[in-house]
């Protein structure tokens, strides 16, 4: 994994064993073990937000590159006039609503 062969492994655990003594190295390497395994879960994370942001990016610039075409197709070719609403030809009085007769 990071180019360390078994012996020169076999010789820090031995170097270790010396230094430590038998009572402290196994949580000595407990503690080593948990410590690596944070390194490693560091990383990962690290490195899924590296390649979430770099999908991102990619996906905007995608989406630049499409929506400068899109607007040129989307010009209008025809201008219209807004439309004015119609007004009715006569006005209506609205006490003529509220009787019963009929209007004439």
């Amino acid at each position: 994994m990071f180019g360390i062969s078994f012996s020169e492994l076999l010789l820090v655990a031995l170097v270790a064993l010396l230094v430590l003594g038998p009572e402290r190295l196994p949580g000595a390497a407990r503690t080593a073990g948990l410590w690596v395994g944070r390194l490693k879960r560091s990383f990962n994370i690290i490195k899924q937000d590296v390649e979430r942001e770099l999908g991102a990016d990619e996906i905007r610039r995608q989406l630049r590159h499409e929506h400068i075409p899109a607007q040129e197709e989307h010009t209008p070719l025809v201008e219209f006039e807004p439309v004015q609403p119609a007004l009715p030809a006569e006005p209506v009085s609205m006490n003529a609503h509220c009787t019963n007769e009929p209007t004439s």
